[in-house]
Parts: C-alpha cells; structure tokens; sequence
C-alpha cells in the first residue's frame, strides 16, 4: 500500500506538480516529510493508568511505539506540575508515514459518520495541515469493546511545501478528501 502511494508520488504527482507551479528542478517539488499524531491527555494528572492506555492506541493505530509528553510549566488552576505526563506523541516519517496516510485517506476518514470531506481552512500559512479527530474509534485496529473512552487526537501533516496552495495541491494529489 504505502510503496504504491511513494511510487505513485515520483511517478505521477511530481511531474504534475513541476509542470503547474513551473518548477525549474525536481528538488523544488514539494512533499510529505513527516506526520505527528499528538493525543493530549489532561485526565492523566488525578489518573495516570490512562496514559498507559493511550499508549497502546496509538501503538496500534500508528505501528510505532509513542512518546510520552510532559509538562512544561507548572499550572496551579489545572492541579499541573512541571514534569508531569500529560499526553502521548508519534512521529512518523518514512515507509510507515506513506502507510499511515494511505490508510487513513482510504480507509480511516471515509468511516466517520456524515463524512463530505475534510476542511480546506486547517493550513497554517507554511504548507503544513492539522486534522483534528474527536476519537480513536474511527481506525481499523481499534476494537469498540476494549475501548473505555474516546479520545481524540491531532494529526498533523508537515510538507516542504512554502504555500498553502502548494501543498493543498500535493496533499490532492495524494489522495487527501477535501470538501469540493
């Protein structure tokens, strides 16, 4: 699956893109460096069993075991010290990062309920994209029984991309379902 998505990037979306941004070699051609999926978990400061859990989640979901993110200031308001875990992180980039997004273009988005698509608003100025999910449900490898609550998590997608239309554009081309 993610050979084809890498074979399909070289073989048909680069020079798709040279041509309609009038690149002058192949190295301007924009693409995918790395994807980080972040899940941030503010019920583990009273109950910090559901970081374990997390864990294993996204281990599932993304087949890289994830880092653990802590705090780095402390909050009174929130009962936070620094150093305490907050929340998990994965960075995928590479053969595992074409296989993330193939599955989750082809497979993933399209089982949310009521999906036209996703939002063509989330770039962030530089050519990078961040995808909000409310829960975990959504993915293959999770199985509903075992699931105790939902959590959502943030993917962002980063690309050597210097526009947003740019990577809108290699983002299209790789199979990415914006809203028409």
């Amino acid at each position: 699956m993610a050979a084809r998505m890498k074979e399909r990037y070289l073989n048909d979306i680069t020079p798709a893109l040279m041509q309609k941004f009038n690149y002058t070699t192949v190295m301007q051609v924009p693409k995918v460096e790395k994807v980080v999926i972040n899940m941030g978990m503010g019920e583990a400061v009273q109950n910090s069993k559901v970081l374990d859990t997390a864990v294993a989640e996204l281990q599932l979901i993304s087949g890289q075991k994830p880092v653990i993110t802590r705090a780095k200031k402390s909050i009174a308001g929130f009962k936070l010290r620094e150093g305490m875990p907050i929340g998990v992180k994965v960075t995928l980039r590479g053969e595992r990062m074409f296989h993330f997004l193939d599955k989750l273009f082809n497979v993933t988005l399209p089982r949310v309920r009521d999906f036209r698509g996703i939002s063509n608003k989330a770039f962030d100025g530089r050519g990078n994209y961040t995808l909000g999910l409310k829960d975990q449900l959504i993915f293959p490898e999770i199985e509903y029984d075992k699931v105790d609550k939902a959590r959502g998590m943030d993917i962002v997608i980063v690309t050597t991309a210097k526009t947003d239309e740019e990577s809108r554009e290699l983002l299209t081309q790789l199979g990415m379902p914006f809203v028409k």
